[in-house]
């Protein structure tokens, strides 16, 4: 055997056993390449900040801070797993959580992204909502929105006019078609197979290398199909199915360095359910689509104020406020009024803003969860001091009649965040026909309690019910 051919033997052993010593990831791992794109970042930027202010004008974005503090940390944590390459300084993501029942989640070019809490309460753990979470924000990362638009060859007035991209949705199906024609005035536009499928595969390495395990997100396909998720017809025509997905993101995640304790099951995880699901039932998207249509507003009504010192008292006078059939009462002449879908607040000129009233009251039906009045009273002041974490209750109930009926009044207090100072709310709830409560919340500083009591009187005096 000549030396020449010695040397190639062991150059070919030697590359057989290079191939043999590299990790099992660098050679199956999918590998994931950013799509052609004409446009630039900056449209991206553009497009989603405009999207993002329509979304929190009609959607109900849930008043809770703790749930969206946890939110942001999750979030935050799979950001900074973005792998170098699909970085964007200019990018700039933000979480906020829908107070909508459907499990769905969307993202908006450029980084906002809206998780809905029905969503969080469907999850069995932390990772099946931060799966859920990393594939929306592989969209964002891989700038489909544009890169489909750049398939599409639209005009750049044309993909800026729309004003927002929200494909993506990969748990609503034909929700995230409803939002799509809410926002976009009929011009949804659905992500391809391939980009959904990138953002599978991109999804899962961010969660590798944010802690969590990638099977949770192809868990989640199973959750949506219990909970019969995803089944619009709109959403099966432009969306791969579940069943494959599944198989692709385990199949992708035996090549992904995963840790051997992942992220499961967190303290914040499970605080975080309890409190949400201890709130009152929240509206579905096709409920909330159909108020957007007939042109009432989601969002806070009292959001647009502006806190002031210089409170004034309740007027003397009064006015009647009807609503419908069902219901009449007194409310003093300056007191503004802000209707939501099943809920009034009143409240002067300086009392109201983005966190609600510092002074006023608000009724509103509470969907009871059946049960007597005492659990029901009681499963409403555990939603209201859970979304008003500064409130306690004092005391238990008291016996009271309001329009005729026996009904409970309760007694909150706590240090407002919003004037600093000790504010009481006076609760009472009155038993429907319908098996629901209507309840009435007044609201003012405990040392101006003595000026509004004699309000609040007379506006539950003055209540009349026709709800048989």
């Amino acid at each position: 055997m000549n030396q020449y051919a010695i040397r190639r033997r062991l150059t070919v052993a030697f590359t057989l056993w290079a191939i043999l010593l590299l990790p099992l990831s660098a050679i199956a791992q999918t590998n994931v390449k950013m799509p052609k794109n004409k446009y630039k970042i900056q449209d991206d930027v553009k497009i989603g900040a405009d999207a993002s202010r329509q979304v929190e004008q009609q959607f109900p974005i849930l008043n809770d801070r703790q749930t969206q503090a946890y939110v942001e940390r999750v979030g935050e944590r799979l950001v900074d797993a973005i792998p170098a390459e699909f970085r964007q300084p200019a990018f700039d993501y933000r979480f906020q959580v829908v107070n909508a029942r459907d499990i769905n989640a969307f993202a908006l070019p450029g980084g906002p992204m809206y998780v809905n809490r029905g969503m969080i309460e469907a999850a069995k753990n932390e990772g099946e909502m931060a799966g859920v979470m990393a594939h929306e924000i592989s969209h964002v990362a891989l700038r489909h929105a544009t890169a489909q638009q750049t398939k599409l060859n639209s005009p750049l007035n044309q993909i800026l006019g729309i004003g927002a991209v929200l494909g993506g949705a990969i748990l609503g199906g034909g929700t995230g078609a409803q939002i799509g024609q809410m926002i976009a005035a009929g011009s949804f536009l659905r992500y391809s197979r391939d980009y959904e499928t990138q953002a599978d595969i991109l999804g899962a390495r961010i969660m590798a290398d944010a802690g969590y395990d990638p099977r949770d997100l192809a868990n989640m396909f199973r959750t949506i199909a219990g909970e019969g998720g995803g089944r619009g017809p709109e959403w099966l025509s432009s969306h791969p199915d579940p069943g494959n997905r599944f198989q692709k993101i385990n199949q992708e995640a035996q090549y992904l360095n995963v840790s051997p304790n992942p992220i499961k099951v967190t303290q914040e995880f499970s605080r975080t359910q309890e409190r949400l699901r201890a709130l009152p039932r929240a509206r579905s998207m096709a409920e909330i689509e159909k108020d957007v249509k007939s042109g009432s507003t989601t969002s806070n009504p009292t959001a647009n104020g502006r806190y002031t010192n210089n409170v004034p008292y309740p007027s003397t006078r009064y006015r009647s406020y009807q609503s419908g059939n069902w219901i009449r009462m007194n409310v003093p002449s300056n007191w503004e009024e802000f209707s939501g879908q099943s809920d009034v607040t009143f409240a002067p000129q300086g009392a109201y803003g983005n966190q609600g009233i510092t002074h006023g009251a608000m009724v509103g039906i509470y969907r009871a969860r059946g049960g007597s009045l005492d659990q029901a009273t009681q499963d409403y002041v555990d939603g209201l001091v859970q979304a008003n974490p500064y409130l306690r209750q004092q005391g238990g109930f008291s016996r009271a009649t309001v329009a005729g009926r026996q009904s409970y009044a309760t007694t909150l207090a706590g240090r407002s965040p919003v004037t600093n100072r000790n504010e009481t709310v006076t609760l009472y709830t009155v038993p429907m026909s319908s098996g629901d409560l209507l309840y009435i919340a007044a609201v003012a500083p405990s040392d101006e309690a003595s000026r509004y009591n004699s309000a609040f009187r007379s506006m539950i005096g003055s209540v009349r019910l026709n709800d048989q």
